[in-house]
């Protein structure tokens, strides 16, 4: 993910789930808010394409990890995993770790597809269990990408660490939406709050790979330069090109968020428009009975009265 094709890739998958889950969020919630429950993924009507989601994300990280891990290098990192007697170099750790983020994700999807096909649904909690443990492996994953983007081995420091610091704060407010899908499983907040961070985690990815990798992009003052084996952007002079620079990276960010905030606000005032809300809703019953009551010299009935 050091380069402008892995952050570009993952990017583009973050923004598309996240797009999708914002989607399906407002037209549920939108069509029945009574019987809104927050989902871990959403499955399609097809029952061919049921698990498209979770499948495309194994996918995803399947590809991730080959390319990160095998195919774009010149000695394939696995062989020094597989081998006892050959230290891992330094410069690849951070491609371990990159992997690390994906293979969370990717276990994630596994076990959200085996939880779907063979986990007992309690018809009293509605598959809450199920999908409170789907929402629990995503939280571990993003919060093993916290992690990870915190103590990353590579010292991201300069224009790149600024746009890595925002990162992190993204992912964190994913991981806690994540974290509160568990125990506020009707919120609909929750889940849009949710949806929205996954875009803009997605779009953020797709900025930094673009920015920080093309040199026509990079602030005034501020070139690549290779340190450590890879390249990265190094601002030179007395400190005012890197202090401009992260200016500009902290009002890039201001940017994109107000854009996807009015992006959202439309999307969900269109789709409000287009699922209106269904107008017949399942309600508990209530019996009626009438209720004796003693008077003076006889006995007085009162109708309508709710029996428990």
């Amino acid at each position: 993910m050091g380069e402008t094709s892995g952050h570009v890739s993952l990017g583009l998958a973050f923004l598309i789930i996240g797009v999708w889950h914002l989607f399906n969020t407002i037209k549920l919630h939108s069509l029945n808010p009574r019987s809104y429950h927050i989902s871990p993924w959403f499955p399609l009507s097809r029952p061919s394409l049921k698990y498209l989601e979770p499948v495309a994300i194994m996918l995803v990280t399947t590809v991730f990890v080959s390319m990160e891990l095998v195919f774009n290098r010149k000695q394939p990192i696995i062989l020094f995993i597989a081998s006892p007697y050959q230290p891992i170099p330094s410069k690849n750790l951070p491609h371990l770790e990159h992997s690390i983020i994906a293979l969370s994700f990717f276990f994630y999807a596994l076990f959200a597809i085996l939880l779907d096909k063979f986990s007992r649904v309690d018809p009293v909690q509605n598959g809450s269990t199920r999908n409170g443990l789907a929402h629990f492996l995503q939280a571990v994953a993003f919060g093993q990408q916290l992690l990870i983007l915190h103590l990353h081995s590579t010292d991201h420091t300069g224009v790149e660490g600024q746009y890595h610091w925002l990162l992190q704060i993204v992912t964190f407010v994913t991981l806690i939406a994540t974290l509160l899908s568990i125990g506020y499983a009707r919120s609909f907040l929750v889940s849009f709050v949710r949806a929205f961070s996954v875009i803009l985690e997605g779009v953020w990815l797709v900025v930094t790979g673009v920015m920080l990798w093309t040199e026509k992009l990079m602030p005034e003052g501020c070139f690549m330069s290779a340190e450590m084996g890879r390249e990265g952007v190094v601002c030179g002079g007395d400190g005012a090109a890197l202090e401009r620079a992260k200016a500009l990276v902290n009002i890039e960010f201001g940017l994109y968020l107000i854009l996807l905030t009015v992006f959202t606000m439309c999307l969900y005032l269109v789709l409000v428009k287009l699922y209106p809300r269904e107008t017949a809703e399942y309600r508990k019953l209530t019996k009626l009975c009438d209720q004796e009551e003693e008077g003076d010299d006889q006995i007085i009935l009162k109708p309508h009265q709710l029996c428990i």
